[in-house]
């Protein structure tokens, strides 16, 4: 019942052989087979079957050869068949690739109406089971009788919102009376999906909020105001403003603060992320802060103490690569004894020997790349857990947020620091090589360094290797005077690090690589990022990479290349591209083009629920009257005690206990 067909066609009209066009989508035809013949060697042998109504000719096309045998067996030459499919054309005559045929005289049209369509896989087809066996299965369900089925939505709720009825709208969404009836159906399990999610995430979040106290930061010290007054490298934005004044609630409250910071590239998380951990300090708690790579964790700590400067705050780095007496004295120790003020590190501190005197605020930086359970490992460092804040420069569009991060408030700093200029995205089809080497050389003679970005190809990762090598050689055959680098995954970590080392201290000018460049480097002096075979990454991903440039006060560029040709959707997110540099603006464009399963980011962080027919890019009004409903319904019955939502609570319940764990979601 709830495996729901993806589209519905109309098949009560016939169609005329003469009638069909190329263009048309699925159409219906009734005649008869004239003859069968082969055509092709190998992989392109094909079975075309010759079919005509007396006023035509069309042509039945099947491609996959270990099953001529059987159609030529069970499709009669002269026999009455209807056949429905949708119309091609190839070398300029009509065909139908793949068609269903039936039997004329088992098909009674006027009685068919909407057919539903079901998704299927090769692997079910190729085991018999295809969209027509599924319609079998399900039309003898419902022809067993109407189904008797208790609604889980409270009465008031299906008045209140003009919903069908639970096993009404089961029906209609498999064999609808009319157009009408089918949407009214998809709209009731459209809304009653999302709610649940949403029900089970602010239950959720309200028992954190009852049973979960945070430590009490009642003071802006001494530090926060020297470090404000007189550190402070430029003025804030008016959003960084808001976003502290967010945090500094939160961490007065008494309750145990679980946000997600949102900012684009470059729009000054860091500095929010310090001056929080600043009012920790002020208040006798150390912080810490988790990056996802050394190279992330090495540019914090640099730029943590660049911000301080000579200010009585001790930080120190802890990574794989801190070794022996000065991870088991000054920094192990100093963490335990309360010494270390901030503690910056990768996975490195999760582990159990590092002891913390008192944290009271835990930073995560790209939290999609750490495990729900490692994240959990932090908070059992204390026995108050300490206060939470998420950051990502992955912009997550409200509905996905909603979803995705429900139980955490969001703040997001939409605003870019003064004396920021906005980097100009440019379009080069991969012919104009000459025009781009000369766009580099005019930048590196400005003294500017430059990034040149390989897409990985899947198919075969030693293939990627030789594309990002070939593209090497021809720069180095192109730039023989300058210096050039090269970073990619298969490379060692130290290898790689110290070849990022060099870009960043301005030793080689071009760095080659992939997308392993993706998450954190900051060199200011890069100006320029050129990314090969554009086509082939996401709008996520493509403003991920954008955003390694336009870190200085200089005007910075970034150059798509890709292939002459084109489809329809990829010259679209090519312009999105080059139209806006607003990261919210392209990841709500990303959700429509790609749908969340795909997101970047949002496998790794576990959708904890698949949904059967609600579509987060495209039902976000539905998503928000789902959350602001499930919010009034937590406030009318809080205890969850009260009689008429007895069936909702325990349908959450067997929901729970079937494939969704809440606490997992952030």
């Amino acid at each position: 019942m709830y495996f729901f067909p993806y589209k519905h066609i109309d098949r009560t009209r016939l169609y005329y052989i003469h009638e069909l066009t190329a263009d048309m989508p699925f159409v219906q035809i009734k005649g008869e087979i004239l003859s069968f013949e082969e055509e092709g060697q190998g992989r392109k042998r094909h079975l075309i079957a010759h079919f005509t109504d007396g006023q035509g000719l069309v042509d039945l096309v099947w491609f996959q050869a270990g099953a001529f045998k059987w159609m030529k067996k069970n499709y009669l030459i002269g026999k009455q068949y209807i056949v429905f499919g949708r119309p091609g054309v190839f070398n300029g005559r009509i065909n139908i690739p793949h068609p269903d045929i039936d039997p004329a005289d088992s098909l009674q049209l006027g009685s068919m109406g909407l057919q539903p369509y079901y998704s299927t896989t090769e692997r079910m087809k190729k085991g018999g089971l295809n969209s027509r066996s599924i319609e079998r299965f399900t039309s003898t369900l419902f022809e067993k009788g109407p189904l008797t089925l208790d609604d889980y939505l409270p009465d008031s709720l299906i008045i209140q919102l003009n919903l069908v009825p639970l096993a009404q709208s089961l029906h209609d969404l498999h064999y609808p009376p009319s157009a009408d009836a089918l949407r009214r159906a998809t709209y009731r399990q459209k809304f009653e999906e999302l709610f649940f999610i949403q029900l089970g995430i602010l239950r959720f979040a309200r028992l954190r909020q009852q049973q979960v106290f945070g430590h009490v930061f009642s003071r802006v010290g001494e530090l926060f105001n020297t470090f404000y007054h007189n550190y402070l490298p430029f003025e804030l934005t008016n959003a960084q403003k808001r976003v502290i004044r967010e945090m500094r609630h939160d961490m007065g409250s008494g309750k145990q603060m679980n946000r997600l910071l949102q900012g684009d590239v470059g729009s000054g998380k860091t500095l929010v992320a310090l001056m929080t951990m600043l009012i920790a300090l002020d208040n006798g708690f150390q912080a810490c802060l988790m990056a996802p790579t050394e190279i992330l964790a090495e540019q914090h700590y640099t730029t943590f103490r660049e911000f301080l400067k000579d200010m009585p705050v001790r930080v120190e780095l802890l990574t794989g690569a801190v070794k022996g007496k000065k991870r088991r004295g000054p920094i192990l120790e100093g963490t335990r004894t309360g010494e270390v003020h901030i503690l910056i590190g990768t996975h490195a501190v999760l582990e159990d020997a590092v002891e913390f005197h008192r944290l009271g605020l835990v930073v995560i930086d790209e939290q999609h790349r750490f495990g729900v359970a490692q994240r959990a490992r932090l908070w059992q460092k204390n026995e108050t857990p300490p206060h939470v804040l998420v950051m990502t420069a992955t912009p997550i569009p409200r509905t996905l947020a909603m979803t995705l991060y429900g139980d955490l408030d969001v703040s997001i700093i939409d605003e870019l620091p003064p004396g920021r200029k906005p980097i100009e995205t440019r379009h080069f089809w991969e012919e104009r090589t000459e025009s781009l080497y000369q766009s580099i050389r005019m930048e590196i003679a400005k003294g500017r360094q430059v990034y040149i970005v390989y897409p990985l190809i899947k198919e075969s990762e030693k293939m990627d290797i030789q594309d990002l090598e070939n593209g090497y050689e021809a720069i180095c055959h192109a730039f023989p005077d300058l210096r050039i680098s090269k970073v990619h995954g298969q490379m060692k970590s130290s290898e790689k690090d110290a070849e990022m080392e060099r870009f960043v201290r301005g030793e080689t000018q071009i760095l080659v690589a992939t997308t392993v460049i993706e998450v954190g480097v900051n060199v200011p002096n890069a100006s320029v990022m050129i990314i090969q075979n554009a086509e082939r990454f996401g709008l996520a991903q493509l403003h991920q990479l954008r955003g390694r440039v336009g870190r200085g006060a200089e005007q910075s560029y970034c150059i798509l290349v890709t292939k002459y040709k084109l489809s329809q959707d990829t010259k679209r997110r090519i312009q999105i591209m080059c139209e806006t540099n607003d990261g919210f603006e392209i990841a709500e464009a990303d959700l429509k083009f790609r749908g969340p399963g795909d997101l970047e980011g949002t496998q790794q962080s576990g959708m904890a629920f698949d949904l059967h027919i609600a579509n987060l890019a495209r039902d976000g009004q539905l998503v928000q009257l789902a959350r602001d409903t499930a919010n009034r319904i937590l406030d009318l019955d809080p205890t969850q005690s009260r009689p008429e939502y007895a069936a909702m609570w325990q349908h959450l319940r067997d929901l729970k206990s079937s494939n969704i764990d809440w606490s997992n979601i952030s």
